[in-house]
């Protein structure tokens, strides 16, 4: 999993500016209470940061891994 996935189903999952809000601000247990950016610019896996916010915001497996081709950004 690459950065740019982890901000592109954190934006699908919570909204463009609870993502950014949860990544920045909420601590995240199985990283000593490191955000999920500090981690990730810690050089943490990003798989795992992302498995551990969605575990913290109880995001069901099923929402957790894809973005429905009709809801995806077109870059």
């Amino acid at each position: 999993m690459r950065r740019s996935e982890f901000t592109a189903l954190s934006e699908h999952v919570f909204g463009p500016v609870l993502a950014r809000t949860y990544t920045l601000e909420l601590g995240l247990v199985p990283f000593g209470g490191r955000t999920a950016a500090v981690a990730l610019d810690d050089g943490e896996d990003v798989r795992r940061v992302w498995t551990a916010l969605c575990d913290e915001m109880d995001v069901p497996e099923s929402r957790r891994w894809d973005i429905p081709p009709e809801e995806r950004r077109r870059r």
